[in-house]
């Protein structure tokens, strides 16, 4: 996939960049989204069931209707053919419409190198190649994957965005040794099962949004700076003319926001074999 850059004509051109989209179905060629696979969307405006903001800079941003993505993969055993390769306006990989041998459809993730007219299978006996599923126990260690379980049976959770991917390392006894994206190695039982693969849109990470206006159809709202704010505001405002903050840097209500660990989850402790940061 390649990047897409514009003539800066105007000043917001001049560092915007987007996706070619090369790689994905050309919407003619598209067949008709199935009705039972897409869902509509509410909006939360980062408001929790009360009406109080509970996650600040989100509102607004272009309608979606999402589309029920199989984190199972608990179709077994049936050959399945890729349909299309499309966009996904609920996450940053694209996504891949299967249609099975006994005719349903699902979408699932779609990793590199999966083409239209490939046939991807759920079952611990498939091959290793892109989108296919099995259990850990069943996957060659080495092995770059993604969609992967935490518990068995609940449907994937780890490496799940574009680009990403995980690695099988090590397995011992029950468990099975997976670095993680972010570099942390961790204990995840065998019976859980992972997709083969990296994930799609890799170059995701190098796009610059490039202006205001398409962080707002994304649904980001701004973001003001503590230092411009008042003391009443935010511990950083305040101080005749520009300052900076003066302590280490904290959110409006005080806690630390770099370098701070907040992890408090005492029961998959065990399961950290090392932390991405020694």
């Amino acid at each position: 996939m390649a990047i897409k850059t514009f003539k800066p004509t105007t000043p917001s051109l001049r560092f915007k960049t987007v996706a070619d989209f090369s790689v994905l179905t050309p919407k003619k060629d598209q067949p008709r989204k199935p009705r039972s696979l897409i869902s509509t969307l509410a909006k939360s405006g980062g408001r929790n069931t009360t009406g109080k903001i509970t996650v600040r800079h989100i509102g607004g941003g272009h309608k979606r209707k999402y589309r029920l993505i199989d984190f199972l993969r608990d179709k077994r055993e049936i050959v399945a053919k890729v349909a299309s390769l499309e966009y996904d306006p609920n996450r940053t990989a694209y996504i891949a419409l299967l249609n099975y041998a006994d005719g349903e459809k699902r979408y699932i993730l779609a990793p590199l190198g999966l083409s239209v007219g490939d046939k991807v299978l759920a079952s611990d006996t498939a091959d290793i190649k892109p989108a296919n599923n099995l259990r850990l126990a069943a996957i060659p260690v080495g092995t770059v994957i993604h969609n992967i379980e935490v518990e068995p049976g609940r449907g994937g959770r780890l490496a799940r965005s574009a680009g990403n991917f995980a690695q099988l390392m090590a397995k011992e006894g029950e468990y099975c040794q997976v670095k993680m994206p972010s570099g942390e190695m961790r204990l995840v039982h065998s019976n859980c099962r992972a997709s083969i693969g990296q994930l799609s849109n890799q170059e995701h990470e190098n796009l610059k949004i490039g202006k205001a206006g398409r962080a707002r159809w994304l649904g980001i709202r701004p973001t003001n700076r503590g230092v411009s704010m008042n003391p009443i505001d935010h511990p950083h405002g305040g101080g005749e003319g520009k300052t900076g903050e003066g302590r280490h840097p904290v959110d409006p209500w005080g806690n630390l926001t770099k370098g701070y660990r907040t992890r408090n989850n005492k029961r998959t402790q065990v399961m950290i074999v090392s932390r991405r940061k020694k």
